[in-house]
């Protein structure tokens, strides 16, 4: 690392990127919005300048970007978790961690869906808007039933379900072979060694791509604002700051009381360490593709145990929607009113149940927000189609979504990891805590 990057924290860096990558984009977007104005021709073949620096060289860099983290998700949910539940003197722990972890979770979601429909009904998004003209269209796979996604989560090849990425089959996977590992005397000691090892190393690669996010985001965000309409915001301008409002509102509000009615310790030290991977995951709008840097924030900021980052925090990325459940409840209530319909109480109890046990029920599937919502009209006996009137504001507010998500994540493993005597408070309540372990020093030639 220079010395110039010395001078500033990582998050510094970070926000900077941000800042120029969304300047960037909308200079980029005002000289180059039209492909006619912006083509050259060379040896008789026409070239589009917006063509080849947006969807050119800044595309493959973003993706390169994404690429590089969820490159890192498998193997660090695999070894962390193996390392973790190799190391409970009790098994019966895995138990109440599970049963702490996804009540929680389900608390959460539960908590946002019925705040975002109160405030939907009450503030009416919809009211006194025509359908929108758009030529977006949705279409939504069918969702699973519940006994496939049962049978889902148990591997019958686990190699396939480590190439595949199948968080679900992955943790069971590893928690089951971290069991094993304990119950194997010097041959799990030897191979608990060997993980522990590698561990180390994955954290380390970790680190290398955080120390590159300040470019990765940069692209990212230059590739965003450059493609973005901002006449669809203006459009659906209540639904966006409703919508907007909430997601804030839930992530200052109803994780802090939590953190501070179960734990007592302050929300404030948590929120503030949680701004590196708030960024990440602002940027990159996936929870699993930021899993690496919230499992690194938890550990070595929050000091929440390894057992429990290597278990709590996967299933997260896996389960818990609390963002996505507010864009159901919102968006339910908003296309609703756009098109005439009067919800009842009875459709209102099913929407909260609906998005509840969908943030379960849909977990690991492609698209699955959107899955979750046309599930959630469907129930209610609403145009899925409508769903096309919200897709022009939804990867701003997905954004958003991402980093409410990742926030109560720590949140629930911060809760957890006290229940478990899991945390060491002193790392949580030190400013500097994991400051030393983002650094990167490579060596220098002689």
């Amino acid at each position: 690392m220079s010395n110039d990057n010395k001078k500033y924290s990582l998050t510094v860096r970070i926000f900077i990127g941000m800042l120029l990558g969304i300047l960037f984009g909308l200079v980029f977007k005002a000289l180059f919005h039209s492909t006619e104005e912006s083509s050259f021709i060379i040896f008789g073949m026409e070239f589009s300048a917006y063509g080849i620096l947006i969807d050119g060289i800044f595309s493959t860099l973003g993706a390169i970007f994404i690429s590089s983290l969820k490159m890192l998700v498998v193997p660090l949910v695999f070894v962390s978790l193996i390392c973790g539940t190799s190391a409970l003197a009790d098994p019966t722990k895995l138990g109440r961690l599970g049963a702490k972890s996804v009540g929680l979770y389900v608390f959460t979601t539960g908590i946002a869906i019925s705040f975002a429909i109160s405030f939907a009904m009450l503030v009416g998004p919809g009211r006194g808007q025509e359908a929108l003209a758009t030529d977006a269209e949705f279409s939504a796979n069918s969702a699973p039933s519940l006994s496939d996604v049962i049978l889902n989560m148990f591997p019958s090849n686990p190699i396939n379900s480590l190439a595949e990425g199948n968080m679900l089959q992955i943790i069971i996977f590893a928690v089951l072979f971290g069991v094993a590992m304990s119950l194997s005397g010097d041959a799990g000691k030897r191979l608990n060694s060997f993980f522990e090892d590698v561990n180390v190393i994955i954290m380390r690669l970790v680190t290398i791509i955080m120390n590159l996010a300040p470019y990765g985001v940069f692209v990212l965000m230059v590739k965003l604002f450059a493609s973005t309409g901002m006449e669809t915001i203006v459009q659906l301008a209540k639904y966006f700051f409703l919508l907007l409002a909430l997601l804030i509102a839930h992530a200052l509000i109803t994780y802090p009381t939590l953190l501070k009615l179960f734990t007592g310790l302050s929300p404030v030290v948590l929120l503030k360490k949680m701004r590196d991977a708030a960024l990440f995951a602002f940027s990159t709008s996936s929870s699993s593709a930021t899993l690496p840097v919230t499992m690194e924030t938890a550990r070595n900021k929050l000091g929440v145990g390894k057992s429990v980052t290597s278990f709590t925090l996967p299933l997260g990325a896996t389960i818990n929607m609390d963002g996505t459940a507010i864009m159901q409840g919102v968006a339910t209530v908003f296309i609703a009113q756009v098109y005439g319909v009067d919800l009842s109480s009875s459709d209102i109890l099913m929407v909260v149940l609906t998005a509840t046990l969908a943030s379960i029920g849909t977990a690991g599937v492609p698209g699955v927000g959107l899955i979750m919502l046309a599930m959630v009209l469907t129930q209610v006996n609403l145009p899925v189609e409508g769903i096309a009137l919200i897709i022009g504001v939804d990867r701003l507010l997905d954004m958003t979504r991402t980093v409410v998500n990742i926030t109560g994540d720590c949140t629930v493993a911060c809760i957890v990891a006290k229940s478990e005597g899991e945390l060491n408070e002193d790392v949580f309540n030190d400013p500097n805590a994991g400051i030393k372990e983002e650094e990167i020093e490579f060596p220098k030639s002689t």
